[in-house]
């Protein structure tokens, strides 16, 4: 059985108590123009715990040279929360993608150009965060991977469907989706909260999150991480939570 659709037609929404970041595991439409496909690489290397001790590992490994910005990873963002949209519940919880065959399913609906154009950049077998968006506490929850890459999403062609699109050809096609997969939960739930008061450190000392996505470019649903980004907040579900 397919999930509810991802994506919002109109509107903003703010994580509840967050207003920096605006929308959940849906964007709204923009008049974001079509930009170039990011150039990606498959995952690669291992977190370290603590900004600290990620910080003199990377100094070692690259003589301290700061690394080309590269999207490898990704950041997913659903509604764990019900919410009706055009008499849909576009609910989609980590626990309702566990519950699907073989815990994979496509992640269908997106309507920002932007987004779509992460979509069809993501690479078989890359990983990304599923983060809870819209609720009462946003925040990473699990870790999920690519394991088909962008193919068209059949939802705009569906009148019944809330995301239907009718200036979309299927000869075609303008909107993609791709297929994901359960990897595991991550060790800890890590909030939006903690994840913000990093970035907000690291634009003052040059640190991995100081240009991160999730708070330059709130409203997207899908959103690229570099290795470096990944790794960082992979390593906070190793430290206890403040």
């Amino acid at each position: 059985m397919p999930w509810p659709s991802r994506k919002r037609d109109k509107g903003a929404v703010a994580d509840k108590k967050e207003p920096d970041a605006k929308i959940a595991k849906t964007e709204e439409e923009t008049e974001d123009k079509d930009e170039e496909e990011k150039s990606t690489k498959p995952p690669a290397g291992s977190s370290k715990s603590g900004w600290k001790n990620w910080k003199k590992a990377k100094e070692s490994d690259s003589g301290g040279e700061e690394s080309k910005l590269i999207y490898c990873h990704w950041l997913l963002k659903s509604e764990p929360e019900s919410r009706l949209e055009k008499g849909v519940d576009v609910k989609f919880s980590i626990e309702d993608l566990k519950a699907q065959p073989n815990q994979t399913t496509f992640w269908d609906g997106v309507r920002n150009y932007q987004a779509r154009n992460f979509l069809r950049a993501m690479k078989l077998g890359q990983q990304a965060f599923f983060y809870h968006s819209n609720c009462k506490e946003p925040g990473i929850v699990a870790i999920v991977k690519i394991v088909k890459e962008a193919y068209p999403d059949h939802t705009q062609f569906d009148q019944k469907d809330p995301h239907y699109d009718s200036s979309s050809r299927k000869e075609n096609p303008k909107w993609s989706m791709v297929d994901v997969q359960f990897v595991r939960m991550t060790k800890r739930f890590i909030p939006l909260s903690e994840i913000k008061t990093h970035h907000l450190a690291h634009k003052a000392d040059g640190g991995p999150l100081k240009n991160m996505m999730l708070f330059t470019r709130q409203r997207l649903s899908i959103q690229p991480l570099t290795q470096e980004e990944f790794d960082f907040v992979l390593s906070l579900e190793e430290e206890k939570p403040h």
